[in-house]
């Protein structure tokens, strides 16, 4: 199972789920060291949820800063479910509040 297929299998959890290819940078909040911080890209998404690979040692209930490069999504989420495999995670993060708009279908 590679890190997509991980993915794939955690993006069942979220009914209203939609693919996506946003590259984000990911960061720990309350955390400054060398390893809080990653780029990434959020792979699926709902209007709530974001989902993505991430080598970062996070948990469940672990707080992050979630940007794109322009910050037209800059938003802070916790994260609510983990997927492992081969040293990758699978990610779901849940945002902390409303982000009106920041996923478009057309």
């Amino acid at each position: 199972m590679t890190a997509e297929s991980c993915l794939a299998r955690l993006a069942r959890l979220f009914p209203e789920v939609t693919a996506v290819r946003l590259p984000i940078r990911v960061a720990v909040v309350g955390r400054e060291d060398a390893d809080s911080a990653q780029a990434t890209t959020i792979e699926f998404g709902t209007p709530n949820e974001v989902l993505f690979a991430c080598d970062l040692a996070l948990e469940v209930g672990d707080r992050l800063q979630i940007a794109n490069s322009d910050r037209s999504l800059d938003t802070e989420a916790a994260v609510v479910a983990v997927q492992y495999h081969a040293g990758r995670k699978g990610v779901a993060a849940r945002f902390m509040r409303a982000v009106p708009t920041w996923i478009v279908q057309l």
